[in-house]
């Protein structure tokens, strides 16, 4: 039994459970670990600039310090049984430490926003690698996805920062439609909004449309440049911004499977994927994007995006979902997001008294041709 490692033993509880075990890499071009390692990281983590880091970095002045009594409440909603990251701390160790002396955590954390510096050991993460099930074949890095397992004690402060960006962030310009990362604000807010849009327009006797765009990368195509000078026009303090621009530059990230090198290899991802300030940061990043199409209604969930559209014809909306997302897409270039062309979809909407003359108008977008749902 000593010769077995975790990955063995994940692998047989899938088998004990009835469901095969994770398919190793096997990439063309790539015959060694190591070769492997390297080909999956470019793939999963394309390289975007990142500013290098100041030498010297002064104190801010006016930061608030952080309370034992919110690091207890951060602790409170974390699970002993969440996997760690590459430290392999899990969250009863800090438990134990902040219930062994409550000025320790508090006073480090206040340390690292005052200083603007979020440190190196707590920017590495696990990068565990899964292939992506009802792929033809696994020879190419699309056919693996990575789940990332960050330090337990730098989710603690990105939490703590994310409630520090809330409050700023309700003064930001936000959409008013813009929905996902803010209290009160959720999934189904975004789905009440549209379907109350959809029939107040259907009172009015007008044909509805509905484009649904999808952000293709997501929180890996936030351009740490761009979202610090977003916030900063949005008045968020410069501490916060400083610290977020430290958390989000020269990450690290060693990839998981088996006979894996275990490379501590340098990543560019955006914003982390299982932060907990990650969907606020990508909420605000892309808030820019919905008043460049003020002639429609513009909702959105997180990297989720519907342009909803009236006029007197089916044939007229699908005219102008097209110019609006050319409109659309040339102002998401600018913040280095594109849409995912396969997850579009289209609906129109249409109430009992249409039933009995159906539209099939397509819409075309990038050369792909998309039929449409009725509803």
């Amino acid at each position: 039994m000593s010769d077995l490692d975790s990955w063995s033993i994940w692998n047989a509880r899938k088998i004990a459970a009835g469901r095969a075990p994770d398919c190793f890499p096997t990439l063309e071009n790539a015959s060694t670990p190591t070769e492997i390692n390297n080909t999956l990281v470019p793939h999963s983590f394309p390289p975007i600039p990142t500013p290098p880091p100041p030498l010297i970095l002064p104190a801010f002045k006016d930061v608030p310090p952080v309370l034992a009594s919110q690091v207890s409440s951060a602790l409170r909603k974390s699970s002993d049984t969440s996997a760690p990251g590459p430290s392999g701390i899990p969250y009863s160790i800090w438990k134990r430490v902040h219930k062994g002396n409550e000025w320790i955590l508090p006073s480090l954390l206040t340390h690292l926003l005052t200083y603007r510096y979020h440190h190196l050991a707590m920017k590495k993460a696990n990068g565990i690698v899964l292939d992506t099930p009802g792929k033809p074949d696994y020879c190419a890095p699309a056919s693996f996805h990575i789940i990332v397992l960050l330090e337990t004690l730098s989710k603690k402060l990105e939490r703590l920062s994310a409630l520090l960006l809330t409050d700023a962030a309700r003064s930001l310009a936000l959409h008013t439609n813009q929905c996902g990362s803010l209290s009160g604000l959720g999934c189904f807010d975004a789905v009440a909004t549209l379907t109350h849009e959809v029939r107040l327009l259907q009172a009015g006797s007008f044909k509805v449309s509905t484009l649904f765009l999808d952000v293709k990368g997501g929180f890996d195509n936030v351009c740490a440049i761009k979202l610090a000078s977003i916030l900063a026009k949005g008045g968020v303090s410069a501490y916060l911004v400083a610290w977020i621009k430290s958390f989000l530059s020269s990450r690290q990230c060693p990839l998981m499977f088996q006979v894996a090198p275990k490379l501590f290899s340098p990543v560019a991802v955006g914003t982390p994927q299982g932060s907990p300030i990650s969907p606020l940061l990508f909420v605000l990043y892309l808030a820019s994007l919905h008043p460049t199409i003020p002639q429609c209604l513009a909702s959105s969930y997180i990297a989720h995006l519907t342009i909803t559209v009236i006029s007197d014809s089916v044939g007229s909306n699908i005219r102008a979902l097209q110019q609006y997302f050319g409109i659309i897409e040339r102002h998401g270039a600018d913040l280095r997001m594109a849409f995912s062309v396969p997850n579009t979809d289209l609906i129109h909407w249409r109430t009992l008294k249409d039933r009995a003359d159906a539209s099939f108008a397509p819409i075309v977008i990038n050369n792909i041709l998309f039929l449409h749902h009725q509803l």
